[in-house]
């Protein structure tokens, strides 16, 4: 199977209210080899504001993102998902891409009517650079250079990585730049630590995991958090009953009978520490693991693997106490609350088979057509998109009723505190603390950006007086 090594850059960080503003891809065989690539960039969206931290990490200037010669978000993500179903099925992976740029992508094709799980259909499968070179530090430290910090902590900032190993190749921040680190970064895991890489390739198949989670007498589960592994011997419990691809395994470190012994509410309790004995993982999440009988003595930390695997035995022969378990995680969580706006709802509900034909008919069709698809939808979420993106690109073929309303919620979204992205007044605000922390704003990046935003606030309340005055 091939690879398809991707990156974003984007007004800022928050899923579904920020914007993709340039997108890069590199395919690759298995052996990693280049195929083909793929670029493409596109102009700010009228009611996304970006984030000035965000603007002053990729180095953008306002005046390239509001270029009109640049495409509009749609034509770009039209032309993404193209060139990326063109390339399926494929292994989909990326620098921390699982935990941003993925979900970047997701709402990007949501809300310009796209099925949004595109790496996760068409037989592709998932996975993490980030945890791959995180898991190479850890166990093949001999694989990868990896900086330090003054206090001596490890650095897996994708661009001081790249740099220590020989590897940087353009500016950092650069989608395609960082693909091409990425890519070198993989294939120096991929020479040097083949087993490793086998893992990385093994586990990116959501299938493949489950069926090693759920048959393995324990294995190894290796979790980072803070730039730091950590490796627990671990055996599946169950799956999780909210979540689907969600699996709960539990610590081996513990006294498996004293669990036994508790009380529901004792248990419920002790479910509550921290670290917490039950662990949770995603099967399509291309986890951290490995077999007891492959781990090295970094991971098994003194422990002999027969006694792991009699504790683990001894817990998946107690099906009530492994019962027990899952319903006590379960209860320590907080309550779902949904999202009041439709760009938070991404996940609250698969889009059925109706609305999926209708949203292919929509790309096909005429703008005066495709209103009468939009109207149609069933899916609340695919209504409001469809409105967007006619208003967008043609929205003389909307009623003065329907403009309205689609500017007001627009409008919204630069000016209200509770619409749920980035507002002009906070943008204004951070870039103003910016401007004034001591670090130099040497290209006027943010000078630019402010005069831009103060501009433009006053627009839109100007407009708005004008259009919603009662």
């Amino acid at each position: 199977m091939s690879f398809v090594f991707f990156d974003t850059e984007t007004t800022g960080l928050k899923h579904g209210f920020d914007q993709i503003v340039h997108f890069a891809a590199i395919r690759t065989d298995a052996d990693l080899i280049e195929i083909d690539r793929f670029e493409a960039r596109t102009r700010l969206l009228p009611h996304v504001v970006p984030h000035p931290i965000a603007l002053r990490t990729n180095g953008l200037p306002i005046e390239r993102l509001l270029d009109s010669g640049l495409p509009s978000h749609y034509d770009m993500v039209r032309a993404l998902q193209h060139k990326l179903r063109a390339w399926s099925p494929a292994i989909f992976a990326g620098y921390n891409s699982i935990r941003f740029d993925e979900e970047m992508l997701r709402h990007a094709l949501f809300q310009t009517l796209h099925p949004p799980y595109l790496t996760s259909n068409h037989n592709n499968c998932r996975a993490d650079v980030w945890g791959l070179v995180m898991a190479a530090a850890a166990v093949s430290p001999a694989c990868l250079n990896v900086p330090t910090s003054p206090e001596g902590r490890p650095i897996f900032r994708l661009d001081q990585l790249a740099f220590a190993n020989g590897v940087a190749s353009g500016p950092a921040h650069d989608a395609l730049s960082d693909v091409i680190a990425t890519v070198e970064l993989c294939r120096l895991v991929h020479e040097r630590s083949p087993d490793l890489w086998q893992r990385f390739v093994r586990f990116s198949k959501k299938a493949t995991v489950a069926d090693f989670v759920e048959t393995e007498d324990g294995f190894i589960l290796t979790e980072f958090f803070a730039n730091q592994a950590y490796h627990s011997p671990v055996v599946f419990i169950g799956r999780d009953p909210n979540q689907t691809n969600g699996r709960l395994c539990l610590s081996l470190g513990h006294d498996v009978g004293r669990f036994a012994a508790m009380t529901d509410d004792e248990l419920a309790t002790e479910l509550t520490q921290k670290p917490c004995p039950v662990r949770r993982l995603r099967i399509n999440a291309a986890p951290t693991l490995t077999a007891f009988h492959d781990a090295p003595e970094l991971m098994l930390d003194g422990q002999e693997i027969e006694a792991l695997e009699a504790i683990a035995r001894q817990v998946k022969e107690n099906p009530t106490l492994c019962s027990r378990l899952v319903s006590a995680y379960v209860a320590t969580r907080q309550p779902w609350v949904p999202s009041a706006h439709a760009e938070g709802r991404i996940h609250d509900k698969f889009i059925d088979q109706q609305d999926e034909a209708r949203m292919a008919a929509f790309h096909n069709a005429s703008w005066q057509d495709r209103l009468s698809i939009v109207q149609a939808f069933d899916d609340d979420r695919l209504r409001l998109f469809g409105l967007r993106l006619i208003y967008f690109e043609a929205r003389s073929v909307l009623t003065e009723s329907l403009r309205l309303d689609i500017e007001r919620g627009l409008t919204d979204r630069l000016m209200d505190d509770a619409a749920g992205g980035v507002t002009l007044d906070q943008a204004l605000s951070t870039t103003d603390e910016l401007l004034s922390d001591g670090t130099p704003d040497t290209k006027g990046l943010l000078a630019e950006y402010r005069t831009y935003l103060v501009a433009r606030k006053s627009r839109v309340a100007d407009f708005r007086a004008k259009q919603f005055a009662v």
